[in-house]
């Protein structure tokens, strides 16, 4: 994968970036997604933030690279810091860290929201925590999908400000959208789920009282709502 040629996955986020976007790709890593974006003349102009410096210098010579310098901006921060006000940031994409850990970046950076921007979310795993977040602070989810690719399930979740919405547990858990839209890799994803979580409760059940019991009852809550879902 390179700023030509990317992921499956990055290019299913790309596809949900609107276009004329002024994007902040937060935990860009090489910088790939903002600088194919600008390649293709996608978006008018980008900043990738990264809190690590070794990702923060791959970034920096992958812009430099493809001379987008002007276009794209490259900032050592931690999480939505690296977003000014001048940049008049329309999108952001954070994309490849656990859902708890993008939710953390949304809530602990929320003063550099403008309420205004388009959320490109693809979480690996944590989605439930990350949807409830979305929903208790004023977005509702415009669009998710679910796509495989080198054995991993991923999910993407966009997410635009709305008035108050709600959702139930179940479409917290297995997202509002996809649960009508039952697409076949959705499908697939929580085939594999169920007997993931059936091997653990038959787990549960030979080690006794060593696993708590809300434990035990959380785990045959998601395999019974899964059981539905596939009914």
């Amino acid at each position: 994968m390179n700023e030509q040629t990317l992921s499956m996955r990055l290019e299913r986020v790309a596809a949900h970036v609107p276009a004329g976007a002024r994007l902040a790709d937060i935990g860009s890593d090489h910088g790939y997604l903002p600088v194919a974006l600008m390649r293709r003349g996608a978006i008018t102009s980008a900043v990738a933030g990264e809190v690590a410096l070794t990702p923060f210098h791959a970034a920096e010579r992958t812009v430099r690279e493809n001379d987008l310098d002007l276009q794209i901006t490259v900032r050592l921060a931690n999480g939505l810091a690296a977003i000014l006000p001048e940049d008049g940031i329309t999108a952001i994409s954070i994309c490849g860290m656990g859902g708890e850990t993008i939710r953390d970046i949304l809530d602990s950076g929320k003063a550099h929201l403008s309420s205004k921007e388009r959320l490109i979310l693809q979480p690996n795993g944590g989605e439930q925590p990350l949807r409830l977040w979305l929903m208790e602070n004023g977005y509702r989810i415009a669009c998710e999908e679910v796509l495989r690719e080198n054995r991993f399930d991923y999910e993407i979740i966009v997410a635009e400000p709305a008035e108050q919405v709600r959702y139930t547990a179940e479409e917290l858990y297995f997202g509002p959208l996809q649960m009508r839209a039952r697409s076949p890799a959705f499908l697939l994803k929580w085939q594999r789920m169920l007997r993931h979580k059936q091997r653990t409760l038959n787990h549960f059940a030979r080690a006794g009282k060593a696993v708590p019991e809300e434990t035990v009852q959380d785990f045959a809550q998601q395999a019974q709502w899964i059981t539905e879902l596939l009914a």
